[in-house]
C-alpha cells in the first residue's frame, strides 16, 4: 500500500501542495482498528520513542536513587524548547547525579524558543549541550548509567547496558523481535529505532493500557505516562503542539512528537495507541493528522476541538502574519474489522 493524502495545504483559492501519510490506530490487544495508506511501513520513530527510552530510569531504580520528581521524568521523554525551565532543570538532574554538562553527548543545537535564543545571545555565554532538545533524554540515560555503575563516557553507543535495556524495552512492548528492529543514529547520536506504524501504535496502547504488562513494568509505563501528562511544559515548551494537547486533555492523552513527520498518541480511557507518518517528513502536518484522526474517532469534546482550533487547521500566514490559507486534513479513517468487535 502507498502514502495517502492525508493533508491539503491551501492558499487563497487553490490548493497548493499536499501531504501523504500513514497512519495506525490498535488497542493493547494488538488488533488493527484503523489506517490510513500502509500501517505496516517501517519508520524510524525519532523522538516519538523518547517515553519508551524513559522507561528503564524507572525500572533500574535510578529515578527513585536521583529523587527523579514528575517534571524531571516528563523532561526525560522531551523534545524540548530549550527555554529557562528546561535548561535549569538538566542541570539540576546533573548536579544530583553527579554529572556535568560536559558528560552530555547529544551535541548542541541553538534553542528551539526563539526567546531563548535571542537571551542565549544577549547573556554572551556559550551554547552547550543543555539547549539541544533531548538533553533531558540524554540526563536521564546517563542517571541510569551512574546508578547501575556502568560507563557513562559511552551510553549513547548502541551495545552499551543503557542502550540494551532500551532496545529491549521497545521490543517487548512493540513485539517486534530485537534482530529485526532497524538500527540508525539519531539527530543526538544515539541508536533510533525502525519499526512498523503499527507496533509503534501498539507500543502507545499498551502504555495507554498496561493492565497485560508484569506489574515492574506496568508501573513504570504508568509512572512515565503520569509524569508526561502532570507536567506537559517540560515535554516541548511553549506553543508547541505536545505541551497544549496534553493540557488541554487534562490526564487523560499522552502525546509525543518526533522529528520527520512522526506524531504519537495514547489515549489512556479508550487504550487505544495511535502513530501517524507524514510521508515527506514535514511536521507542519503532524497536529493536523492527529486532531484529525481523534475527532473521527469521536475522542475530542466540542471544547477541546475549539480550543486546539489552531493545531486542527493551522493557518498559513504570510510575512505580515496575516492569514492567507490553512491546513487541512483530507482523509477518512479506513475501519478494520477488529474495531466492530
Amino acid at each position: 500500500m502507498t502514502a495517502e493524502a492525508v493533508v491539503e495545504v491551501t492558499r487563497g483559492a487553490l490548493v497548493e501542495s499536499l501531504h501523504r501519510g500513514h497512519v495506525a490506530v490498535v488497542n493493547a490487544k494488538h488488533e488493527l482498528l484503523y489506517s490510513v495508506g500502509d500501517p505496516q511501513k517501517v519508520i524510524y520513530a525519532r523522538s516519538s520513542m523518547k517515553p519508551l527510552q524513559a522507561i528503564p530510569i524507572v525500572e533500574t531504580g535510578a529515578a527513585d536513587h536521583y529523587r527523579f520528581s514528575d517534571a524531571d521524568l516528563s523532561l526525560a521523554c522531551a523534545s524540548h524548547n530549550g527555554e529557562e525551565q528546561h535548561t535549569e532543570r538538566v542541570e539540576a538532574i546533573l548536579d544530583r547525579t553527579g554529572l556535568a554538562i560536559a558528560d552530555l553527548k547529544c551535541g548542541t543545537h541553538n534553542p528551539k524558543w526563539e526567546a531563548a535564543y535571542r537571551a542565549l545571545i544577549k547573556s554572551g555565554e556559550p551554547l552547550t549541550e543543555i539547549y539541544n532538545n533531548c538533553s533531558g533524554k540524554h540526563s536521564g540515560m546517563l542517571a541510569t548509567a551512574k546508578h547501575m555503575n556502568e560507563s557513562t563516557a559511552d551510553y549513547y553507543k548502541l551495545d552499551h547496558p543503557v542502550q540494551q535495556r532500551i532496545l529491549q524495552v521497545i521490543s517487548e512492548l512493540t513485539e517486534v523481535q530485537e534482530s529485526k528492529i532497524v538500527i540508525g543514529v539519531d539527530g543526538c547520536g544515539v541508536p533510533v529505532h525502525g519499526v512498523p506504524i503499527e507496533n509503534l501504535a501498539l507500543s502507545f496502547a499498551k502504555m495507554a493500557n498496561p493492565s497485560g504488562l508484569p506489574e515492574r513494568r506496568r508501573n513504570a509505563v504508568e509512572r512515565v505516562t503520569a509524569a508526561m501528562m502532570a507536567e506537559p511544559e517540560m515535554v516541548g515548551g511553549t506553543d508547541r503542539f505536545c505541551t497544549d494537547f496534553m493540557r488541554i486533555l487534562n490526564g487523560r492523552m499522552f502525546a509525543k512528537a518526533g522529528a520527520e513527520g512522526v506524531y504519537c498518541i495514547g489515549d489512556k480511557e479508550t487504550g487505544f495507541g495511535i502513530a501517524l507518518k507524514v510521508e515527506d517528513g514535514n511536521a507542519r502536518a503532524t497536529s493536523a493528522v492527529a486532531m484529525e484522526v481523534l475527532s473521527q474517532l469521536g475522542l475530542l469534546t466540542d471544547e477541546q476541538k475549539e480550543q486546539l482550533r489552531d493545531y486542527h487547521y493551522p493557518p498559513l500566514e504570510n510575512a505580515r502574519k496575516e492569514k492567507i490559507g490553512e491546513l487541512r486534513p483530507a482523509f477518512t479513517l479506513k475501519e478494520h474489522i477488529a474495531a466492530s468487535k
